[in-house]
């Protein structure tokens, strides 16, 4: 689990980000932010939402990013990016964040359960986080966004605590899928639709 570091956002007109994301020391209290603009932004407590007007809110309470993802990035552009380093709340080992399906359940801990929305689009705090020259188009083509969740059922979350999916939706619309749809690849948009009415 991941909390923002807040510092300012020299990338958009927001004042502050919360992209710098590191390792909280003990458990982190999971729940539904409410609203983008009139809620709590994220949807763990103590964490930060620089930007509400375009992140935060229910549907994207937890951005949850693979550590084998991160490490094949950390190959690739030869630098260390620590857990929390894409700006994600929650780093997963073990877990297909990429196949996920587009309303899959994540139980985890007692308590915790979180459903799958939609991938991650990179945006220019990202990009300038990044400070890499082409990064939007180089992370955009290689399709491994990570995903956003919401909070189904709230309560806390440890280091240690085991991800299982609970549910699969019957519609196949994985998150790199619907990735690639709202990306570089639009003519897949009305099969990803069509597949999701199908299978809600």
């Amino acid at each position: 689990m991941n909390i923002a570091h807040v510092r300012p956002n020299p990338h958009k007109t927001s004042d502050v980000t919360g992209i710098d994301k590191r390792p909280a020391t003990g458990p982190v209290d999971v729940r539904a932010p409410g609203m983008k603009d009139g809620g709590a932004g994220s949807g763990l407590a103590g964490d930060t939402i620089g930007d509400r007007e375009h992140h935060g809110g229910d549907d994207q309470a937890v951005y949850a990013y693979a550590r084998e993802d991160l490490d094949r990035w950390e190959r690739e552009l030869d630098r260390t990016l620590a857990s929390g380093s894409f700006g994600e709340n929650l780093t997963t080992d073990g877990v297909d964040v990429n196949g996920a399906l587009i309303g899959e359940r994540w139980r985890i801990g007692d308590d915790v359960e979180l459903e799958v929305t939609f991938p991650r689009v990179p945006c220019a705090t990202f990009r300038g986080w990044m400070g890499i020259p082409g990064w939007l188009k180089t992370f955009t083509v290689t399709a491994i966004p990570g995903t956003y969740l919401r909070v189904t059922a709230p309560g806390a979350v440890s280091a240690a605590d085991e991800i299982i999916v609970s549910h699969r939706p019957d519609h196949g619309v994985t998150v790199a899928l619907m990735f690639r749809a709202l990306t570089l690849e639009p003519d897949l948009i009305p099969s990803v639709e069509a597949a999701l009415d199908r299978g809600a």
